[in-house]
């Protein structure tokens, strides 16, 4: 379903040489709080405010080609000015089933073929370059130089290199201290100023071009930086080449196209971040005419916690093994059942699996009980056998592919995803991908792109801990599926976590017992993984069984409490349940939230788990209860250091 409503064109000028220099064009927002001013000079300058709040201060935009720069001395030849209005349901509804798109824009076309489009949302701005070229373009580099107005405080994940795993424990930096010899970071990043806004960069349609890092200007601000085009390679590893060879340039493209939008959620509350569907909005519609197959779901997985015990076989990388998963994902009601690496002889062979492992009697005995397989693959392995892998493996019976290790965001790397996206879904495959940069619009392009990995999730043992994740919802989470593994049944606090993810060993994870189940509400991803060993999760069945029955797509979600980097509280609705969780750092906290959302005039049936009185010492410690509510009820959450809170209303 899909109402648009486009407002007649307001203004369209035509207006030769520099008769607008220095003049500057307004826009904003359908609720006028936040106003883009834009002053065409030199360059292309633009500020954002908030009533009357300066937030971004002249920033500058610009793209340089091979023989010329897009943005400098800019001559406007005409503009276009009007409101959009449309509602469209999402393909996998991570957050909400409709999302509104509603708002003001300005297309600026200039001489010389090109254009610069600006859309400002009651929840955030975004521009992008357009051109109209019929060569190829080789993009040598791309100006997006923000300044601020005084220091704002930055939350950013830091990148040693180009070459990234977007694996960073997120750092606290003050931007006037920020300076041009501190490392870069990726996106999305996350500034606050002093009076409380939050502004959260990140990019959105996203393809055939590179991913954008941010780096200190040196006067507080941030430009950006891209990875070259690489050119040449060599054998590395199983999991990747080595670069020996980059263009001058980050993209060679199409002369005829629009560029990746660059956008900023503005937020007055933390709510907003959270409930943003900023990247949706932005990024070109899906491409696939039937999708109904793509399954969002949970999956049964070995690789976190493969210890099983009293089960009569011997536990291994085996075809009794991996059986046992398949038994547990149907007893579960879970769709899927993941075979990580180990079920390969090879990394580098896609088609022989473990001599212990009969796969296609695997995948059989999964169909047989409706569960659905997933391979994991490295990427490299995909690309040298691209040509025949989807087939094959579709032919044989498997659902989809974790793709690991890309580890790079280069043109080349931006467009193998795409590439996999593309070639999976003519196959029916859905994938997730690990080793992954962030969600930047393929997956609203290829719905069958359930999850991406790039965080610290619950594999990382000890440096998964709940001062970092807290920021999850507000950051990286905010832009796009996540693929966090949570689940654990074995709880710690974070000076007790001595998992070490190489050894496997008695794997535990930090927070309480009701933080990890609550992290299915609050998480978000089309594919989420029942991480822990089955016998665990038999062990804690009553727990078990609640993860189970949490769905992973929304037909509505409201963010009901939140403060930046200490605790948010998340209502989700599925058909006639709402689903409630909450999560904080290692503070302990007392958080009210009201249920007004739910019809009035009913009784409603509450199912919960919380912290248990001891949660603050040991962290398995929990409470389940049952009660009845009403619309009036006012809840109130008792959450221990590293806990959380999670409640069905049906």
């Amino acid at each position: 379903m899909k109402n648009t409503f486009i407002w007649a064109t307001l203004f369209v000028v035509q207006i030769m040489g520099n008769m607008l220099y220095g003049k500057v064009l307004d826009v904003l927002s359908p609720d006028k709080n936040i106003k883009v001013s834009i002053e065409l000079k030199d360059k292309i300058y633009y500020s954002i405010f908030f009533h009357d709040d300066v937030l971004l201060d002249k920033c500058t935009l610009g793209m340089t080609l091979s023989k010329e720069v897009l943005g400098a001395n800019p001559v406007l030849e005409n503009a276009q000015e009007g409101t959009v209005d449309e509602t469209r349901r999402r393909e996998i509804p991570l957050k909400n089933a409709q999302v509104r798109n509603h708002y003001n824009y300005l297309r600026m076309d200039m001489a010389g073929n090109y254009a610069v489009e600006f859309r400002v949302f009651d929840d955030g701005v975004a521009y992008r370059f357009i051109t109209d070229r019929k060569r190829k373009l080789e993009v040598i580099d791309e100006e997006f130089n923000i300044h601020f107005p005084s220091d704002y405080r930055a939350y950013v994940g830091e990148a040693h290199a180009f070459s990234t795993s977007y694996e960073s424990v997120y750092t606290r930096l003050q931007t006037e201290s920020y300076g041009t010899d501190d490392i870069m970071t990726y996106l999305p990043a996350l500034l606050e100023h002093p009076d409380g806004y939050k502004i959260l960069i990140s990019e959105a349609d996203l393809t055939d071009y590179p991913c954008m890092f941010l780096k200190s200007t040196g006067k507080n601000g941030m430009r950006a930086l891209f990875p070259k085009c690489p050119v040449r390679f060599e054998d590395d590893n199983d999991y990747k080449l080595k670069i020996v060879e980059e263009a001058p340039y980050i993209a060679k493209t199409s002369g005829e196209r629009s560029f990746p939008w660059r956008f900023f959620v503005i937020a007055k509350h933390e709510k907003t971040l959270v409930e943003n569907e900023m990247v949706y909005k932005l990024s070109a519609p899906c491409e696939l005419e039937d999708y109904s197959w793509v399954t969002p779901g949970k999956s049964s997985w070995e690789w976190w916690n493969p210890s099983l015990y009293n089960v009569g076989f011997r536990v291994g990388s085996n075809t009794q093994t991996y059986k046992y998963y398949v038994d547990f994902a149907a007893n579960m009601g879970l769709e899927y059942m993941l075979m990580d690496g180990a079920w390969m002889a090879a990394a580098s062979d896609p088609w022989t699996p473990n001599p212990e492992i009969n796969l296609p009697e695997v995948i059989q005995y999964a169909m047989q009980r409706n569960v659905k397989v997933l391979l994991w693959l490295s990427w490299l392995t995909v690309e040298k056998h691209f040509d025949q892998l989807f087939a094959r493996y579709a032919m044989a019976g498997v659902s989809g592919l974790k793709i690991d290790f890309m580890e790079r965001s280069d043109q080349w790397m931006v467009n193998f995803y795409e590439r996999v996206a593309k070639e999976a879904a003519k196959y029916k495959l859905v994938v997730d991908f690990h080793g992954s940069f962030k969600p930047a619009g393929l997956e609203c392009r290829y719905p069958n792109v359930l999850s991406y990995e790039a965080v610290v999730g619950m594999e990382m043992g000890k440096r998964c801990d709940p001062s970092n994740n807290i920021w999850l919802p507000f950051i990286r989470n905010a832009v796009g599926p996540m693929d966090f593994t949570p689940g654990a049944m074995c709880n710690v606090h974070p000076e007790e976590n001595n998992f070490d993810i190489w050894t496997h060993k008695n794997p535990g994870a930090s927070g309480t017992r009701a933080y990890q189940m609550a992290l299915y509400v609050v998480f978000e991803s089309g594919l989420q993984m029942m991480s822990d060993s089955p016998t665990l999760y038999y062990r804690e069945r009553p727990c078990a069984d609640f993860i189970a029955g949490i769905p992973v797509v929304w037909d509505e979600t409201r963010v009901l409490e939140a403060k930046l980097g200490e605790y948010v509280v998340v209502a989700r609705r599925s058909g006639n349940k709402w689903f409630i969780g909450g999560i904080t750092n290692g503070d302990p906290r007392t958080v009210t939230v009201d249920l007004d959302f739910l019809t009035p005039n009913k009784i409603f049936h509450l199912t919960s788990f919380f912290d248990g009185m001891n949660a603050d010492r040991w962290a398995m410690d929990y409470v389940r209860h049952e009660t009845d509510i009403c619309s009036t009820t006012v809840l109130t959450l008792q959450l221990a250091r590293n806990g959380g809170y999670v409640g069905m209303i049906e």
